[in-house]
């Protein structure tokens, strides 16, 4: 299916386990940068970001997401915090409970959840990743909300049909579906119906 390529991309993070879900694709997003193909990259983290990417990923976020700007959760002067400055998409890479239950309720509480109802209020594309396991009745109550909003809700459920054999391999599984939704060619996984090798 065709997708409208994400020129402008918000990419969150917050302080759902997942965090080498996002140091994947902005990893993939550096690559399509230096290559000169990739899309603009606005980064900002949700308060607990910081300490679950140190546990999963070691060393700072900040340092790690470079070259892309990172903009702090109450600086509102932040381009993507208006529906005019134009940016055309945001992922919510990995998106705890909470940030699903905010985004749904339009509580604009930072600017992570800003820039969300933002997307969602100028009809753009929000991707969100979230992950949780087992999820409540509350929890897919809100993601039902998002998705009936037109939200695409991306679990990070990896599949296994490609043979992955690392980690970054299965962390691959997700990623490709996320830079799929986002309108971004991407080669990270073997496609369903292709040939093996």
């Amino acid at each position: 299916m065709s997708r409208v390529r994400a020129e402008r991309l918000v990419v969150a993070i917050t302080g759902a386990s997942g965090a080498p879900y996002a140091k994947r694709l902005l990893d993939v997003l550096r690559r399509m940068r230096e290559a000169g193909d990739g899309p603009e990259v606005a980064v900002v983290l949700s308060p607990t970001a910081p300490e679950v990417w140190a546990l999963e990923c070691g060393g700072d976020v900040r340092a790690a997401v470079e070259p892309f700007p990172v903009w702090g959760g109450r600086d509102y002067k932040a381009p993507f915090a208006s529906g005019s400055a134009g940016w055309d998409a945001m992922v919510v890479i990995p998106c705890s409970m909470s940030t699903v239950a905010r985004i749904a309720h339009g509580t604009s509480d930072s600017l992570l959840t800003r820039a969300a109802d933002v997307i969602i209020k100028e009809k753009r594309n929000l991707v969100i990743v979230p992950r949780e396991t087992p999820l409540s009745a509350i929890h897919l109550e809100n993601l039902l909300k998002l998705a009936n909003l037109g939200v695409t809700v991306a679990p990070a459920m990896p599949s296994f049909y490609a043979q992955p054999t690392s980690v970054e391999a299965v962390l691959d599984t997700v990623v490709a579906r996320v830079l799929d939704h986002l309108g971004l060619p991407n080669d990270l996984m073997r496609r369903w119906g292709t040939p093996a090798g």
